[in-house]
């Protein structure tokens, strides 16, 4: 058996570095937090884009099952982040009647 030499040994945690973004956690509880939190914090553009990539991966890769769920559950909670900043313009869009100009603009209600 042949031991890995020290330099051997850290590109191979290098590597691992590298690809820990592609590989799924250990603690499923822990990583769902946090992605959680990390898509709260992208703008509506960064969220879609995550979104359409995590999306592409689920349909493009031959994943493990449990990679393939920690992958759904950050393209749900890009999602979810994507409908607040939605449902949050939609708020502040408003309605203006140009033929009442001093009136003040409504709310809009589909």
């Amino acid at each position: 058996m042949v031991k890995p030499s020290p330099s051997n040994g850290d590109a191979a945690t290098a590597s691992a570095k590298s690809n820990k973004d592609n590989v799924a956690p250990k603690t499923k509880g822990t990583s769902l937090a946090k992605d959680a939190n990390i898509a709260q914090e992208l703008s509506y553009e960064e969220a879609r884009t995550a979104l359409e990539l995590s999306l592409a991966q689920l349909q493009a890769s031959d994943l493990p099952v449990e990679e393939m769920v920690d992958l759904y559950q950050r393209a749900k909670a890009y999602a979810e982040r994507c409908e607040a900043v939605l449902d949050t313009v939609e708020q502040t869009v408003r309605l203006w009647d140009s033929s009442v100009p001093d009136q003040p603009a409504t709310p809009y209600s589909p």
